[in-house]
């Protein structure tokens, strides 16, 4: 038995062992485990869907900027009507913003272009728009694709996620903090404006990674000033401040809370480091968001986010031809829309069923077995 395929046998595959993988020849076998061999010949396979379609992204890009560009007067023009009005609108407004972002989270793999310093610089002037700082996140956003699912690398650009045995092993007043964090309305509404108002405007969590992630912020920092001065001296600074923050909010919340679906989820696998692979941890480890058809153009493909963590540099909108030409991905990680607001209930995670689990759940289980930790 190779090494990988120990790694998945003490916690990692048995759960999935029959997920269809591929029937063709040049892939594994449909009735194959989910182990090291089969899960590195998909990743390998997948390099083909990698070239980036150059008219496509211009295209993709163009259409989204100014969607937003036309939803946000219209938002400002509402406001003459009703504010009831203009808050309606401010949804799809927000949905645009959110589909800015994916551009630039494309853009932060170098996936969206072809070339990297096209790339690059997109991706920074898209973080004004979005309140993003591109070489910052790019930062944060690259560990997380390096440690995904592993026990002994949380805690950047992740959601904060504690073992059954941690949760336990805290102080009362530890306890009541963790379940504040992952209380519903802090992690969906506060948690969010205060990543993207605060935290994003300055970076002191990369106190000790040089220069690039301060000027990054620094600079992102103007262009939102020089862009919210032009605005407000267009259309005052009331009226922007009832268009621009409704719409910040929401893209924020709803930014947040796909990131959360696509690895909170209750099948989703984590591993402790000497157990941990990155090409598993990333079919595994992450979600199939299956949305709307409607949602996932609004969200960029970004629920295909198993697909994603394996081959990172697929551009999104070459994810839907990934699942055409291999529709046994769908499958794997799957979580409908229903499914995923059942999710908010999850907070912790069992090592003993190998499964996330509600604070009411974990509470009835015992914390230690054969493949808990301290």
């Amino acid at each position: 038995m190779s090494c990988g395929s120990r790694r998945l046998s003490k916690g990692w595959a048995f759960r999935h062992k029959r997920d269809n993988l591929s029937n063709s020849s040049t892939e594994p076998r449909a009735d194959a485990g989910v182990d090291a061999h089969n899960v590195g010949a998909l990743a390998k396979h997948l390099l083909r869907y990698r070239d980036a379609n150059a008219p496509r992204a211009f295209f993709e890009l163009g259409v989204t900027v100014g969607a937003l560009v036309l939803s946000w007067v219209l938002m400002w023009l509402s406001l003459g009507i009703g504010y009831w009005l203009t808050l309606l609108l401010a949804l799809p407004t927000a949905g645009f913003l959110v589909r800015l972002f994916m551009i630039q989270h494309d853009c932060g793999h170098g996936a969206f272009f072809r070339w990297r310093l096209l790339n690059d610089w997109v991706g920074r002037a898209l973080g004004v728009l979005t309140f993003t700082p591109y070489d910052y996140w790019k930062r944060n956003h690259t560990v997380h694709h390096a440690g995904s699912g592993n026990l002994e690398r949380r805690g950047t650009g992740d959601i904060m996620t504690l073992t059954v045995s941690e949760y336990l092993g805290r102080s009362v007043l530890g306890r009541f903090l963790y379940r504040l964090y992952r209380n519903p309305l802090v992690l969906f509404g506060v948690g969010p404006a205060y990543l993207f108002f605060v935290q994003h405007r300055l970076p002191l969590d990369q106190m000790r990674a040089g220069w690039r992630p301060w000027a990054s912020t620094l600079v992102t920092n103007a262009g939102i000033v020089a862009i919210a001065g032009v605005m407000i001296w267009l259309v005052g600074l009331g009226p922007f401040a009832a268009v621009q923050l409704p719409v910040m909010l929401l893209a924020a919340s709803i930014g947040v809370w796909l990131f959360y679906v696509q690895h909170q989820f209750e099948t989703v696998t984590w591993a402790h480091d000497n157990e941990w692979s990155l090409a598993e941890a990333a079919l595994l480890g992450s979600s199939h968001y299956d949305l709307p058809a409607v949602l996932r153009w609004f969200t960029a493909n970004i629920g295909v986010h198993h697909v994603h963590h394996l081959s990172s540099r697929i551009p999104y909108y070459r994810l839907g031809e990934v699942l055409r030409d291999h529709p046994q991905l769908r499958g794997i990680g799957r979580v409908t829309l229903w499914q995923s607001l059942r999710s908010i209930r999850l907070a912790l995670w069992d090592e003993n069923t190998q499964k996330l689990v509600s604070f009411r759940d974990a509470l009835r289980r015992p914390a230690d077995g054969p493949n808990s930790r301290s």
